[in-house]
């Protein structure tokens, strides 16, 4: 009995130790992860042009209108049959945070290149210095007047300077999740870079927290817009305020006003086929494969007391979601539900299609398995959950470059394009080195 008292008591210290080490592990990563962070922003902050003369965007920035043919488009909800359109090119496109909208940017990528369009692009980095909220200056070459026909990098939106950048007949899209599912992949993903979250205890720190969300969460503290409401913190919003502030009606108003299509990540199929037809494009500039999955074994299965206890911390989003999960539905309806089952069923068709021309083996493999640097998908410090894909070998001419192009992780890409992302590339290898 002694010895078994010796024996527990010893198991006991060892555990004190090493839960000891592991706290001291965190503190020293984040603050050597925070430190870092705080020196690359302030060593890309841009230079603001306050001398800068004020001259007005054109209506529309659609250059070339020749080279955009009109092509008939039948029995659509917004036009008549017969009717001829050309596609819209001015696009914002708000990305919102573990929306899919990786996904979605590759789809605008090709469209872009495919239409000869001006992007906006940040400069040295893959965001527009988020946080901050959106200014004009953060656009790389950024002169007042200038032409731009997209813009879709991460960005804390910022209604006045976006219209300021971009022409009047843009289309303003964004994407949204459901927010139980989004706090899980938040959490998962930038939990690390959350100071706070280092004082939870335990292995499973999500659950801990959901438990008593109050007891750990510091709205003052770094990066803690991460873990609660980022949607509504994403559209430059206060992501702190309670659910019957009158700011949160207002700021869904205002969201409703300004943006012409909500897509939703569950039903991500259907929101390209209404952003087809409300920007009369082709079925073949939706094609796309899912970018920046995470392996099913990282992902936290919520139990509905989970899910409920998520919903009711992310109250505002989940009010948010509400709302445009009604105004998504209403377009579905009016687009036709027979007709919108068929054009998914196609588009669905023709991925699958590709993906047995392009993918080797068929599907996404782990990172660990990824053949080619090129292929590698941006990880979340300290794991490789996100998975990605092997082009095939033996691809045919024909679809070598779309292959290429539409399994592209978005920091290759914007690098294709012609972005410099040394700032972006220089936390890379930190993170690398500090990969404990």
């Amino acid at each position: 009995m002694h010895e078994g008292n010796l024996r527990f008591c010893w198991a006991m210290a060892v555990k004190q130790v090493r839960q000891w080490r592991s706290m001291c592990k965190g503190l020293i990563l984040g603050t050597v992860l925070t430190s870092c962070m705080i020196l690359l922003y302030c060593l890309s902050t841009p230079q603001i042009h306050f001398s800068m003369p004020e001259v007005p965007v054109p209506y529309s920035c659609a250059h070339r209108p020749s080279q955009l043919h009109p092509k008939l488009t039948t029995n659509t909800s917004q036009k008549k049959p017969g009717q001829t359109c050309a596609p819209k090119v001015d696009i914002m496109f708000m990305k919102t945070h573990k929306t899919a909208s990786s996904t979605f940017l590759n789809i605008l990528f090709r469209f872009g290149e495919k239409h000869r369009l001006k992007f906006a692009f940040p400069d040295s980095r893959n965001d527009f210095f988020y946080p901050s909220l959106f200014q004009r200056s953060q656009v790389k070459d950024y002169r007042s007047g200038m032409c731009f026909n997209i813009i879709c990098n991460h960005m804390r939106f910022n209604a006045p300077e976006v219209a300021k950048l971009l022409p009047m007949d843009t289309s303003y899209i964004t994407i949204l999740r459901e927010p139980a599912e989004l706090f899980e992949s938040s959490f998962h993903y930038f939990g690390r870079l959350v100071p706070f979250t280092w004082k939870i205890p335990g292995d499973d720190k999500l659950t801990e927290f959901l438990l008593d969300p109050h007891r750990y969460f510091d709205p003052e503290g770094f990066n803690s817009f991460y873990l609660k409401n980022l949607l509504f913190f994403d559209f430059g919003q206060d992501n702190t305020l309670e659910l019957d502030d009158p700011r949160v009606a207002e700021g869904i108003k205002f969201i409703t006003d300004r943006f012409q299509l909500i897509m939703l990540v569950e039903y991500f199929e259907e929101s390209l086929i209404l952003l087809k037809d409300a920007l009369c494009w082709d079925m073949d500039d939706l094609l796309f494969f899912k970018l920046n999955v995470r392996k099913g074994s990282t992902v936290s299965k919520l139990t509905p007391e989970l899910r409920a206890r998520a919903l009711e911390w992310n109250a505002v989003d989940w009010k948010l979601y509400q709302h445009f999960n009604q105004t998504f539905w209403k377009k579905v309806h009016a687009y036709g539900l027979q007709r919108m089952a068929e054009d998914v069923a196609e588009l669905r068709r023709r991925n699958k299609e590709m993906a047995s021309i392009c993918i080797e083996g068929g599907h996404a493999v782990e990172a660990g398995s990824i053949q080619e640097t090129d292929m590698q998908p941006w990880q979340p410090i300290g794991e490789k959950s996100i998975m990605g894909y092997n082009l095939k070998k033996n691809v045919d001419k024909a679809h070598r470059k779309l292959c290429r192009k539409m399994l592209m992780p978005e920091i290759q890409y914007l690098t294709e394009l012609g972005v410099n992302l040394w700032i972006t590339k220089l936390w890379g290898h930190v993170r690398e080195i500090i990969n404990w």
